[in-house]
């Protein structure tokens, strides 16, 4: 590559809300160092972000997935897997042998979690690749282990909670804090997903290099875990709003999958207390009963603390039974800014799911959780959050049907609001996310590397060698 030519990196994303922000928040990253991005996904997705306002050096290239107005009601999830996997990697092909043949070829692939076909298109037209990973790297190394030997202690014990499971170089983990896909409780539609993490963990054959969105010091352990992969926290992966405190700004590009209601909740904010709010929200995906809302709203009100509470669905907000009750205490929206809310000095405490990129910002922010998992990875999130990082606290189920009755709601709620520690853990680890980010920081050192090296085509292996890699690999079918 001459010296005077832009890097080119192509990076593919799942069309979901938990790899959509990230990864654009990645890609704009990569802009502010100076590399050409190509950014491709659903046309569903690219139609939803705000292109105006985002980078050039970004350009956006969507294509359809057979779904062009999103996941639809009527559509399984495995059927829209497939459907994505075969026209991406169909499109995907065709983005780069069209790059290549107009005298513009791309230097290098980043997919990310839930797209790990690109990397076999990626190697069967001579591209490097590497994983943009969109979870902790913690379930990355768990999803290693099960493909590789661990597969059947897990299964024959998956049906007991409390068997413990020792990882090499990982926690003390028992089979509850497990990735849900490897559960006997795992929804019927929901089975296929430990296939196609197996995919991912086989791809990494051809390329090695998995890119976290964490940090060196928040996964000390999980980084060093897997010998045989080579782990780049660049981390974490969050809006500029988060880090404007400390003179740092990345452009605030993301995408909203959802409607924005105009609902004043900052002005309802601004009048309560500083740490005096709970912030309830359960992410893009989770759907709790009507059942599980009617205990979470007496749970709330018997916390006797204002509250603001993100319910997408207006007819579970009509069934409530409380709601005048409700609507005295807190304020119930079918949508808020994250980041504008977690960053509001009134916010004492967040109930959550437990997702990723909800993790991460609870983190950034500093504020204290109460942690409700549902699925995928968000167990394992929970056991972290408690038990390692020690900024909050995970509900405990009823057990027979796994209801989170209303007095542990009120329990939680009042531990984290009112424990010392944990705001103080929760501040500490603030600190150290936006360290990781300055200058000189792990995740800026990571990124400006991965950068580095992929202009000078090689691959820097754990041992602090670098060992140049051929293009030779052997093509595979993609």
């Amino acid at each position: 590559m001459t010296g005077h030519m832009k890097t080119k990196i192509l990076i593919v994303a799942y069309p979901t809300q938990g790899h959509i922000n990230p990864s654009l928040r990645f890609a704009n990253r990569l802009v502010k160092l100076n590399v050409d991005v190509t950014y491709c996904t659903s046309v569903s997705v690219i139609r939803r972000i705000d292109i105006q306002s985002t980078h050039h050096g970004l350009t956006f290239v969507p294509f359809s997935d057979g779904n062009d107005n999103g996941i639809q009601p009527t559509t399984i999830w495995q059927q829209f897997f497939l459907d994505f996997s075969t026209n991406g990697a169909s499109a995907v092909a065709e983005i780069i042998s069209s790059a290549a043949t107009a005298g513009q070829p791309f230097d290098h692939v980043v997919y990310s979690s839930g797209v790990p076909w690109a990397a076999k298109v990626a190697n069967a037209h001579g591209l490097e690749s590497s994983l943009l990973w969109c979870q902790a790297a913690i379930v990355l190394n768990i999803y290693y282990y099960y493909f590789n030997g661990y597969q059947d202690l897990i299964s024959c014990n998956n049906n007991n909670p409390t068997f413990p499971i020792d990882l090499p170089g990982l926690p003390s983990l028992t089979i509850a804090d497990l990735p849900s896909f490897m559960l006997p409780s795992c929804l019927k539609e929901h089975k296929f997903i430990l296939e196609f993490m197996k995919d991912h963990v086989d791809v990494l054959k051809i390329s090695p290099r998995i890119l976290v969105n964490t940090f060196d010091e928040l996964e000390v352990e999980a980084m060093k875990a897997i010998e045989k992969l080579v782990v780049l926290p660049v981390g974490p992966l969050v809006p500029s709003e988060f880090l404007d405190g400390n003179g740092l700004s990345y452009d605030s590009i993301g995408c909203d999958l959802f409607e924005k209601p105009v609902e004043d909740y900052i002005k309802w904010l601004n009048a309560k207390q500083k740490s005096s709010v709970v912030y309830v929200s359960f992410g893009s995906l989770a759907t709790l009963s009507i059942e599980q809302v009617e205990e979470m709203a007496s749970g709330l009100v018997e916390s006797g603390r204002p509250f603001l509470w993100v319910i997408r669905d207006g007819d579970q907000v009509g069934k409530l039974s409380k709601i005048e009750e409700l609507k005295k205490q807190g304020m119930i929206v079918s949508w808020c800014s994250q980041v504008e809310v977690l960053t509001h000095e009134a916010i004492g405490c967040f109930v959550m799911h437990g997702g990723w990129n909800s993790t991460v910002e609870a983190l950034v922010a500093g504020v204290p959780t109460v942690v409700f998992s549902q699925w995928s990875d968000q167990a394992i999130n929970a056991k972290m959050i408690e038990d390692v990082w020690k900024t909050g606290v995970k509900v405990k189920r009823r057990e027979g049907d796994g209801m989170v009755e209303r007095k542990e709601i009120k329990r939680c709620v009042q531990m984290v609001m009112e424990d010392e520690e944990m705001r103080r853990n929760a501040e500490k680890w603030r600190e150290l996310a936006r360290q990781a980010l300055g200058n000189g920081g792990s995740s800026a050192v990571n990124l400006q590397a991965f950068v580095d090296d992929v202009q000078d085509k090689t691959i820097i292996y754990k041992n602090g060698q670098d060992e140049h890699v051929k293009k030779g690999f052997e093509s595979q079918e993609s």
